[in-house]
């Protein structure tokens, strides 16, 4: 890795979010950690080199958001983008097809799928260079449509697999117009995070993993990846998902 590196965590105020900062900013590699969320008044901002950025995600802040990392960053080697809505105080997971609502879907497919692909776009620009880029964006193993043996789950599923195809799609782009940029569609496994929160209790113990350990896989995945132009679907073991 270079000399000078900067990492880019969005999505930074939850479980998994921080754990990459802590591990970014022990990390000898990386000269500079940027932390974006909607809260970003926290402990992060007194850690060093660690630069915050608040963002509420709507296009025209992801747009100042990007502006303001021109201005922070050094050569950006390391990009993770984090969002991900399971549930909220008003969205469960669709058990069936009559649980769906327009509204939910919605909301679902903004966070899961619009609002990585529009980071995407916005960051274009400033990670196109002569230095590696990996980009990791989070997906899930239920937005496998071969993998989905139980249903349920709709919007979900559904955001998952659309994020999928619009991240395969970037990277045929990028082929062409960022070189130098990898990405990687990543599944976590069953993080201790509040989005698993309320459907840990039928998860293993063993299949439970803490965001720290998630964090310090895929710091190593990433730092093993080679610029391709391919996206790779992969778990937090490094094997291939099936589309």
């Amino acid at each position: 890795m270079q000399a000078e590196s900067t990492a880019i965590i969005i999505g930074a105020s939850g479980g998994l979010g921080r754990a990459l900062c802590e591990q970014w900013r022990q990390d000898d590699g990386i000269d500079k950690v940027i932390a974006i969320s909607k809260q970003p008044e926290d402990n992060r901002s007194t850690l060093p080199a660690i630069q915050t950025i608040k963002c509420d995600y709507s296009e025209a802040s992801i747009a100042r958001a990007c502006e303001k990392i021109k201005s922070l960053a050094g050569p950006i080697t390391r990009v993770c983008i984090c969002n991900g809505l399971l549930h909220n105080d008003h969205i469960s997971p669709e058990k069936r097809i009559d649980d769906i609502g327009l509204e939910a879907l919605q909301e679902v497919f903004n966070v899961n799928s619009f609002i990585p692909i529009l980071w995407l776009k916005g960051l274009l620009p400033l990670i196109k260079s002569n230095d590696d880029c990996i980009v990791t964006v989070f997906s899930a193993r239920v937005g496998s449509i071969s993998d989905n043996r139980t249903g349920g789950w709709y919007s979900y599923r559904a955001s998952k697999a659309a994020l999928n195809m619009l991240l395969k799609t970037a990277a045929i782009e990028f082929a062409r117009r960022a070189k130098n940029v990898k990405l990687i569609a990543f599944q976590p496994g069953t993080t201790d995070t509040a989005l698993s929160k309320p459907f840990q209790a039928s998860v293993k113990p063993e299949n439970l993993f803490t965001a720290e350990f998630v964090a310090q896989r895929l710091v190593d995945i990433m730092n093993r990846q080679k610029v391709d132009g391919e996206l790779s679907f992969i778990d937090w073991e490094n094997k291939k998902i099936d589309w």
